[in-house]
This record gives C-alpha cells, sequence and structure tokens, in this order.
C-alpha cells in the first residue's frame, strides 16, 4: 500500500493550511498600472541590456514567444503583432512588490516573502468553506488598491500550494483561487500536474524519474519512500512527504541575514580602458554598499571580477577575480569603493574587450554588532551615509553620488525601451489633466 494510501485510510488530517500568493506575469502587469491602454495587449519585458525576454504577459504567450528567448530571435513575430516591449524596470517592479506584501500583512500576520512577486501565508484556523472567500477577498483588495492581478493556491503544504497556485493560474474555472483540501481533490490535481512542474524536481530529477514511467506528480506519490531516499536523498523525500500533506517546509518567518551581496552588470558595449571599468566598478560598489545598508549589515571582504566576452571566439580572452580584505566591517561607499578601484587596478590587462565586470561583498553581519570593537570615527561614517541615502531617497538614485562613478558613463547597460519610475521618482510621477 502507498504512503499516501496509508494517510488516506488512517483520516490523516490536512487541518493545516499554506496559501501561496503569485503575481500574474508580474512585470508586464506593473507596466500597466500606470498605462491601462496596454490592458488586453501582448507584453515582453526585456532583461539586462535588452537581451533576452524574461517577462511574457498572458497574450504574448499565446503568440508562442518563448521564456528566455534572445530578443533578436522573437523580434520578427513581435513586430509582425504589434507586440509592446519594455526594458526591464527593476525601480519600480521593486516598489510595487512593498505594496503588494504590505497589502497582505494586513490579512494576516505570518506571511513569508518568497520572492519578487511570490509569499506564503499562514492561514490556519479558517474553515475550508472560508478560505475560497477570505482568499477572494485578498485577491480584489490588492487589485484595487496595488494594481496587480493575483493567484491563490491553498493547500496543507507548501508545495501542494504550489500545485494549486498553478492550477489557479492557468484553469480559469477556478477564478484565480484554487483550494486543494480534501484528499480527492489532491487526488485529482497531482494527476494533471506533469512531474517537471513539482516544485522541487526540477528538470534534471524528472529526466531521471521517466526512466522508471514516473510521468506525474500522483505517480510519484506511488512510489516507496525507501526508493525515494535512496535515489532522490533527502530532498526527495521531503518532496515526496510534502506531496502526500506532511509539511516538512515551514514558513520562514524571519529572514535569515544574507551571508553575500553581488552587483555586476553586462556593458551596453565592449570597454576596453581602465577608466570605464573603474567607473563601472565604483558605480556597482556604491550601489551593493546602498543594499547592504538598506538590511543594517556591514562587510568585512570583497572579491571584485571581471572577464570578456566567452561567446566571441574571434577575440582573446580573459578573466579574473580579486579577493580582498576590508580593514575593519564597514558599509560605507567611500572605503568600500575606494578598496574595490585597489582590485580592479590589479587585474586589469590591457589589449581586451571586457564584457562584464561586478562586485561581491562577504562576511557580512548586523552592523550593530561590531559597535565600539574596531578604532574609527562609525558615527561620523554613518551620518554621512545616511544623509546620502535619504537625498537619494527623496530626489532619486544617484542624485548625489562619488566622482569616481564618472558622468557619461558609455559602459552603461542599455535600456532604450524603459518605462518611468512612477512611484519612486518626483520628476515622473503620472500628471493628470482636468
Amino acid at each position: 500500500m502507498s504512503y499516501i494510501k496509508q494517510l488516506q485510510n488512517n483520516h490523516s488530517s490536512l487541518d493545516n493550511s499554506i496559501a501561496l500568493i503569485d503575481c500574474n506575469n508580474f512585470y508586464a502587469s506593473c507596466e500597466r498600472i500606470f498605462n491601462p491602454k496596454l490592458i488586453g495587449k501582448p507584453i515582453v519585458v526585456l532583461s539586462n541590456n535588452d537581451g533576452c525576454i524574461i517577462t511574457r504577459s498572458a497574450e504574448a504567450k499565446q503568440l508562442g514567444i518563448k521564456m528566455g528567448e534572445p530578443y533578436f530571435k522573437a523580434k520578427k513575430i513581435i513586430d509582425k503583432n504589434n507586440v509592446k516591449v519594455f526594458s526591464s524596470n527593476y525601480s519600480l517592479y521593486g516598489d510595487i512588490s512593498q505594496r503588494v506584501m504590505e497589502t497582505l500583512a494586513r490579512f494576516v500576520s505570518d506571511v513569508e516573502i518568497y520572492s519578487i512577486d511570490e509569499a506564503f501565508l499562514g492561514l490556519n484556523g479558517f474553515e475550508n468553506y472560508e478560505l475560497n472567500k477570505y482568499c477572494s477577498h485578498i485577491s480584489r483588495t490588492i487589485k484595487q488598491w496595488v494594481g496587480i492581478p493575483v493567484s491563490i493556491g491553498v493547500s496543507s503544504t507548501k508545495t501542494l500550494s504550489k500545485i494549486a497556485n498553478n492550477l489557479a493560474k492557468k484553469n480559469k474555472d477556478y477564478e484565480g483561487v484554487c483550494i486543494l483540501k480534501s484528499w480527492f481533490d489532491i487526488n485529482e490535481a497531482l494527476k494533471i500536474t506533469p512531474i517537471e512542474d513539482v516544485w522541487g524536481i526540477g528538470r534534471r530529477l524528472s529526466f531521471f524519474l521517466k526512466k522508471y514511467n514516473i510521468s506525474t506528480a500522483y505517480d510519484f506519490t506511488q512510489l516507496d519512500k525507501g526508493w525515494i531516499r535512496k535515489n532522490m536523498g533527502m530532498v526527495g523525500e521531503k518532496t515526496f512527504l510534502e506531496l502526500c500533506g506532511v509539511s516538512c517546509i515551514e514558513l520562514d518567518l524571519i529572514p535569515t541575514d544574507k551571508k553575500s551581496c553581488c552587483v555586476s552588470r553586462s556593458f551596453s558595449k565592449p570597454i576596453e580602458k581602465i577608466h570605464d571599468l573603474e567607473e563601472s566598478v565604483s558605480s556597482y560598489g556604491t550601489r551593493v554598499s546602498e543594499k547592504i545598508r538598506e538590511e543594517g549589515l556591514v562587510a568585512e571582504s570583497m572579491s571584485i571580477f571581471l572577464f570578456t566576452n566567452y561567446f566571441n571566439r574571434k577575440e582573446k580572452q580573459y578573466s579574473n577575480t580579486i579577493k580582498l580584505q576590508l580593514p575593519y566591517p564597514t558599509n560605507n561607499s567611500v572605503k568600500i569603493v575606494k578598496r574595490a578601484l585597489e582590485g580592479v587596478r590589479k587585474i586589469y590587462r590591457e589589449g581586451y574587450r571586457y564584457k562584464k565586470a561586478g562586485i561581491i561583498l562577504f562576511g557580512l553581519v548586523r552592523a550593530d554588532q561590531t559597535k565600539g570593537l574596531l578604532d574609527y570615527d562609525r558615527e561620523s561614517s554613518d551620518s554621512i551615509m545616511n544623509t546620502m541615502d535619504r537625498i537619494n531617497g527623496r530626489y532619486g538614485s544617484s542624485a548625489i553620488r562619488l566622482a569616481s562613478d564618472g558622468l557619461e558613463k558609455a559602459w552603461r547597460m542599455k535600456r532604450e525601451r524603459v518605462s518611468q519610475c512612477y512611484t519612486t521618482r518626483f520628476d515622473e510621477l503620472v500628471e493628470v489633466k482636468s
């Protein structure tokens, strides 16, 4: 007898209720908020340097445009069907994401922000008949307050909630909310879920399982638990148990501090001069410093890396990385950039066309844990950085910046189709004419 059958025969409880909220085609939906003419029109959003397609609206998917496809390959379909194309606008998307998460926090206290467009909610205590009504209310509120459509899946485990969410997104009969709280509904959902679509399985494991004629999530639950542990380890066993209604992945309500933080970009065109590399690394150092300050962290060390275009076999190739220790834990942009520039000068070599550079901060710890440990003027440093952050927060990113960041920035990332930062820049607010 299969493990899931044993649970069903023992009338195992499915009282636990976890909801997954997923913003539909999030980047495309963000672009529609302030441009209602785009509703119902096909939209794609491009990656850094306008390279590949990273978001497609439902209408764009129906045209056969593939996820991750290079923009130039899809351009013929895009032009023929008048698809609206946008460069990625992470300032806008990040702000809209925060508004969605703040709205969710008004409904429940147990919220795990899983990604920029996904969150898990703890909904224990609700009767099954109440769940649909409450989730529909959450969905309507987010649409009304923020302008983003969402899909909601609810079940007893995170993995089953993922499956419920996929059904809510793909099947219009659910009207955006799918509840899997009975064994019958769960089994029916598992039977129509391809094994590669199960959270935690992925392409490699699904290929392995298909060799044993395991093509659906339901087939997977009929396997012997010991066989799964032997062939797929603890991760596979946890996925198996989650599909059987046994919660193994708890809500992460208190995010752990990062251990590292990276900022890197591909250049809009290859660069050769060290001056341009210094400007780019300075800019990335400023940004990565801002990111750790936002989380109250300081860094102990860093790595600087750069490399040429590996795919261009006609040119000489070169890549290098250098790790540098900071004199003391800090999040001061000036200190971090100064050290980063020392690094890039050491690994730079003339005669190469560089495609990408970046900086990674390591040894991140809470800033309040290092106070008083080292003899330097922390208060003065914090005051200067806080002032910079407040000015940039009010007047826009890079309103005030280090001189080493440069002015012209010929290496700047290509963003020819970027929309306005409607919610984060005063000079780009929507104007309403009466």
